[in-house]
């Protein structure tokens, strides 16, 4: 199909409503869990400022931005296919590339995001790209996509590379690229939910530990100097940026007695 201006009018047009279908689904389906299980883990409230309803406002109409401009970085897909860098599979799926694509994409985007979180966070870039991000300093689930123009880009445009970069092996399974972005958005909104659902030990186990807790990246938010990665803790523990006192903090929130947890505001 050759890309005319119409055609590309149409996939921004596609990619919003799809961009807006994934966020909705996976911060309001967020909210709602909260919300149905408040009583339950009102324990688990990890900071004791709350979030207002003008904070939630601001969330929502940043993060719907944000989907404008990853429709516009997406066009870079259109890019990348008509240029035989980017070549999906047509035929039945593959599960074992599906399982390998699934996993190649969420440990390059964590290793990606963990680095372009830094630099964002030197003090010139930050005012330009994540001050807008952390004015959620009490985060909700609709904070996953509330980006300033310049950070929502460099959010977007890995995700098409990324894409090319399995190409080079074998054709994109349409599933995994699926699969990914939903676990993106997933992790995403739990991240920033303002409750702690894992269980007491789940930060020192070897099993769980290297998976990033909503409380690793909640201290993010009110403390900003660590805890910079996405997915897993890896990049965090081997660059010695993870909070020192984050096992203590995430052990007091999910703690049963209360009045464990200590005041984060």
């Amino acid at each position: 199909m050759p890309i005319t201006f119409l055609f590309l009018v149409r996939r921004m047009i596609d990619s919003i409503w799809i961009e807006s279908l994934r966020y909705f689904i996976g911060a309001a389906g967020v909210a709602l869990l909260c919300w149905l299980l408040v009583r339950r883990i009102a324990d688990r409230r990890i900071q004791t400022r709350r979030a207002t309803n003008a904070d939630r406002l601001r969330e929502v109409r940043q993060s719907m931005w944000s989907m404008a401009v990853f429709a516009f970085v997406d066009l870079i897909t259109v890019v990348l296919i008509a240029l035989g860098a980017i070549a999906f599979n047509q035929g039945p799926p593959v599960l074992t590339t599906i399982l390998w694509q699934t996993a190649l994409l969420i440990v390059m985007h964590d290793a990606y995001f963990y680095w372009m979180h830094r630099w964002m966070h030197h003090r010139t870039m930050f005012r330009l790209l994540h001050a807008v991000h952390h004015l959620s300093r009490t985060p909700t689930s609709w904070a996953a996509y509330s980006f300033a123009t310049g950070e929502a880009a460099f959010e977007a445009v890995i995700v098409p590379l990324m894409v090319a970069a399995v190409t080079i092996v074998a054709p994109a399974e349409p599933w995994a690229v699926f699969i990914f972005l939903a676990h993106q958005i997933a992790r995403n909104a739990f991240g920033h939910a303002g409750f702690e659902l894992a269980w007491p030990g789940f930060t020192r186990s070897p099993w769980t530990g290297w998976l990033t807790t909503t409380t690793h990246h909640d201290l993010h938010h009110s403390e900003g100097r660590y805890n910079f990665g996405l997915y897993f803790t890896w990049w965090d523990r081997w660059l010695g940026t993870e909070h020192p006192r984050y096992h203590e903090r995430f052990e007091a929130v999910v703690a049963t007695a209360k009045g464990a947890k200590p005041a984060m505001a």
